[in-house]
């Protein structure tokens, strides 16, 4: 079977120069709008890292208690990982009062609690935490709340930066070159096994593999300074190794690494015996099957293997149906490798002008589309997952992002189709191309008979003559020597080492003996020479050359989208944003918003142990749901009991109400109502009835403020 580089026609052209010029205009722009669209990478990378968003708190953000709390509880969008001083709190003067465990409510791996110490004094505190989400990436911030009353404080609030410039780019950076090396390593390991293997997709291979582990290694040693804040130094404390290996990102990146250790071997065996193997005959033509499905087997367990390493421990593993999104992702991941990969193995293949069978890149178009194909499927559904509404598309950075992802794959899809439509020409002209094929191997055999025979006529002439002067010679009585002779006996000694044209056709054989500096830079020479004549014959046919533009254009959009697709990894989900943004939305804004709603209201019914005070709380004191608390005590502050308790609100303005909140008794003094509906917002009027006897009993009226 003829392959792509007998279709060029013999003798160069003037479309090879056309084609240069057009083929260097193509990469400028190309190149250009890479450089482009990887600086707005490097720009918009720096805001979205966070994933787990802080939803609630306990104690509220901005609120003020009457008593102190025994804890203060932190509720998340998603699970985060927690160690001993994931939550501080610090007192108005900088002191912690924290117990100094911090640990989940419950099993819920969303929430995470630090006990407080006992007699805590009024004021101001800070609380400062930070955590690790259960996708790998960390977060931080830092709240305040008061007890009593609000005051100063001298504690620093931390600016929220979960992590050091330098390490976040470096881990980063890490993070690209894993993915580009799992593409290039399952691309390419399927483009040799299935189209053609070369020297040029070993290198690909070979090349994503090295990167991959060098990375992944990187992220590993960088896990524990990215987690903690730390500078790049901390990457010198190998102590934290350990720490890092107990987490869910720090198994998954030991178990690539040992992965890549058995993909190594793989390498060996698909570069090394199996290509071997590729021209025998069919005596070993068993052995040769047995060995492809060995290797198929083998490279699918260790792609999907390779690929869970990151469905595990990123976006896939929380959220909503994790146990489907994972095969999902896995499937997602093997697919983009195979077909960027394979692009890749496809334009170094072409650029090198090794000699590719048509029906190599037929196979490779069809096996693209099927990854196309799982790609699309996939994403749809990770889409969904991720999004959630058609508005997140545009209101959140990981649905801009995601817009951006779609419109490259859809160029790359378009650049993709220009590229099927070269591999057809190909193929049409395949008919043609092997019949001028054949035609010109049996003009250039005849070609080589007539001089072969001409050749023996001349021999045996020159045979003849020799015969014919060496009689003469003797008959004469004096040495007669042939024309040959008298060449060699008039040639110096040394004139085969100053010629470098030898009567074979093997220009400098005589040199070579003598001087290997010599030698080498015939080698060289001849080396520069083939190059050259590959060079031309490649870019002499024009069908190839369209084919090699596209497929080289489509690999530079893919390292684009693949940079895209890094940054959205690492880019808090659409859903849990817009849940981050609505339980935001729930919490008071402005003073009235920060605080809840407190009433003193003191009472008298009448006799002297009819004399007290009531404080009536309102949390959040917005339309929806509240809860209340009315807290009973005498004139010395301590808790007492009353025989009844009433309550009701009214918006005289609107007509509602009186609205009756029914009480629950809780403990001494304390009365409660866990769910309290506020239809809108106003100034509602407060009633409140206290009775503290049989016919002691008074009401009492505040107005209070329920914030839009």
């Amino acid at each position: 079977m003829p392959s792509l580089t007998s279709l060029a026609p013999a003798g160069p052209t003037a479309t090879p120069t056309r084609t240069t010029a057009t083929a260097r205009r193509l990469m400028a722009i190309c190149g250009t709008l890479l450089a482009a669209l990887l600086c707005a990478l490097s720009v918009g990378a720096s805001s979205a890292s966070a994933h787990a968003a802080l939803t609630s708190t306990d104690p509220a953000d901005g609120s003020v208690v009457k008593t102190a709390p025994r804890e203060v509880t932190l509720n998340f969008s998603e699970g985060v990982l927690l160690s001993g001083d994931s939550v501080r709190v610090l007192d108005p003067k900088g002191k912690r009062v924290d117990t100094g465990k911090t640990a989940h409510v419950g099993g819920k791996s969303s929430t995470a609690a630090a006990g407080l110490h006992s007699g805590l004094p009024d004021g101001t505190y800070t609380v400062a935490w930070k955590a690790v989400s259960e996708d790998s990436h960390p977060v931080s911030g830092a709240f305040t709340f008061s007890i009593g009353a609000p005051s100063k404080t001298k504690a620093k609030v931390p600016t929220g930066e979960a992590s050091d410039s330098t390490v976040s780019t470096l881990y980063g950076i890490g993070r690209y070159a894993a993915y580009g090396g799992f593409a290039a390593l399952v691309g390419g390991c399927v483009f040799a096994g299935l189209c053609r293997s070369s020297r040029p997709v070993r290198k690909i291979a070979v090349g994503g593999w090295a990167t991959v582990f060098t990375a992944s290694l990187l992220l590993l040693l960088l896990r524990g300074p990215y987690t903690d804040g730390e500078g790049i130094g901390g990457i010198l404390d190998l102590g934290r190794l350990g720490d890092v290996l107990s987490t869910k990102p720090g198994a998954a990146l030991l178990s690539r690494l040992l992965l890549l250790g058995a993909a190594a071997v793989f390498l060996a065996v698909l570069f090394g015996s199996y290509t071997r193997r590729t021209g025998e005959r069919e005596a070993d033509a068993r052995r040769r099957q047995d060995l492809a499905f060995g290797l198929g087997f083998g490279g699918t367990v260790m792609a999907v293997g390779l690929a869970a390493t990151w469905a595990m421990a990123e976006h896939a593993s929380v959220g909503l149906q994790r146990q489907l999104a994972m095969p999902v992702d896995v499937i997602h991941l093997i697919a983009a490798g195979v077909w960027l990969g394979g692009l890749a193995s496809l334009a170094v293949t072409l650029r090198a002008g090794e000699p590719i069978e048509r029906a190599a890149v037929r196979r490779f178009s069809r096996l693209a589309f099927g990854s196309v194909v799982a790609l699309v499927v996939t994403g749809l559904y990770q889409s969904w997952r991720q999004v959630g509404s058609w508005g997140a598309l545009t209101d959140t950075e990981y649905g801009r992002w995601l817009l951006v992802k779609v419109g490259l794959v859809a160029v790359l899809v378009g650049i993709a189709a220009v590229s099927r439509r070269w591999t057809g020409r190909l193929t049409d002209a395949t008919e043609a191309a092997g019949a001028e094929a054949e035609a010109d191997a049996e003009a250039k055999a005849d070609m080589e008979a007539d001089a072969e025979s001409a050749a023996e006529t001349d021999v045996e002439a020159t045979a003849d003559g020799a015969k014919a002067g060496a009689k003469a010679a003797v008959k004469a009585a004096r040495p007669v020597r042939t024309g040959a002779a008298d060449a060699a006996a008039d040639t110096p000694a040394d004139a085969g080492t100053e010629s470098g044209d030898g009567p074979g056709g093997d220009s400098g054989t005589g040199a070579t003996d003598g001087d290997p500096v010599r030698a080498a830079q015939l080698a060289r020479q001849r080396a520069a020479q083939d190059k050259t004549a590959t060079l031309r014959e490649r870019d002499a046919d024009r069908e190839r050359s369209g084919l090699r533009r596209s497929v080289i254009a489509e690999t530079i959009v893919a390292v684009v989208l693949l940079a895209v697709a890094t940054v959205l990894s690492g880019t808090q989900p659409g859903r849990a944003e817009t849940e981050q943004a609505s339980a935001s939305a729930t919490k008071p804004g402005g003073q009235l918003n920060v605080d809840p709603v407190s009433v003193l209201i003191p009472y008298n019914t009448g006799p002297k142990s009819g004399r007290g005070k009531a404080v009536v709380m309102i949390e959040p004191a917005l339309p929806g749901d509240n809860a209340l608390h009315v807290f009973t005590t005498d004139l010395a502050d301590r808790p007492v009991d009353v025989p009844e308790v009433k309550l009701s609100l009214t918006l005289k303005g609107k007509g509602i109400g009186p609205l009756r909140i029914p009480l629950e008794r809780l403990s001494t003094g304390h009365w409660s109502a866990k769910t309290v509906q506020l239809p809108m917002a106003g100034t509602w009027q407060l009633s409140l009835t206290v009775r503290t006897s049989d016919i002691d009993q008074v009401t009492e009226t505040r107005n209070v403020k329920v914030a839009q």
